[in-house]
């Protein structure tokens, strides 16, 4: 299969392959979902329109995270008790997990879909602790709405910012949005190192 071919069958199905790759990252398996959702907002401009690039990676999100929320709720504790050294661990780790997710169960789903980590794990530990589906559903509802809209956009006006940079001023604004690029991108990583050492 050529480049050209790959290129079409990209833009045929991209919105397809981003609410695959999505809703799988949701639900527990480590894909590059974000990626796939910059990918499709800075292909937006010429290909997809940006408000279905946002509606197809929320409703991946929030049905990949439900998916995973369920698999934990009902195979999450059978599973952790089928050895000997999870059971022993578990029954240690979820009575606190439990009130933890009582607790603070709202704000971990709903931020945990900004962190790369709990974006893969967050959905299956509420199920795990037994959170209310219902405060589940809305807190990452809220959680998948709000980072599809922020990273879609982000990347959608910066694709947009970088075109016509390259237009007007050619190459070096080129050199200029790759070492911009290099240092948001360093900013953002460091910053998402701080969120996860708090949570």
């Amino acid at each position: 299969m050529n480049t050209r071919s790959v290129t079409h069958l990209l833009l045929d199905y991209g919105l397809v392959l981003l609410f695959v790759l999505v809703a799988i990252e949701s639900a527990g398996i480590p894909l590059p979902g974000e990626t796939a959702l910059i990918t499709a907002a800075v292909l937006a401009h010429d290909h997809y329109g940006i408000q279905w690039v946002i509606v197809v990676a929320a409703t991946g999100a929030i049905v990949g995270d439900n998916i995973g929320y369920w698999l934990g709720r009902i195979g999450g504790r059978k599973l952790l008790e089928r050895f000997e050294l999870t059971r022993r661990y578990s029954e240690r780790a979820l009575p606190p997990a439990e009130r933890f997710f009582q607790r603070h169960g709202g704000k971990t789903v709903f931020l945990g879909r900004f962190v790369a980590f709990l974006r893969i794990t967050s959905a299956w530990l509420a199920g795990i602790s037994r959170m209310h589906w219902w405060q589940f559903f809305a807190w990452n509802a809220a959680g998948g709405i709000v980072w599809a809209t922020g990273t879609g956009l982000l990347a959608y006006w910066a694709g947009q910012a970088a075109a016509d940079a390259v237009q007007r001023y050619g190459l070096y604004a080129v050199a200029a949005l790759v070492i911009l690029g290099a240092a948001a991108f360093v900013t953002l990583r460091l910053w998402r190192k701080r969120v996860e050492a708090r949570a």
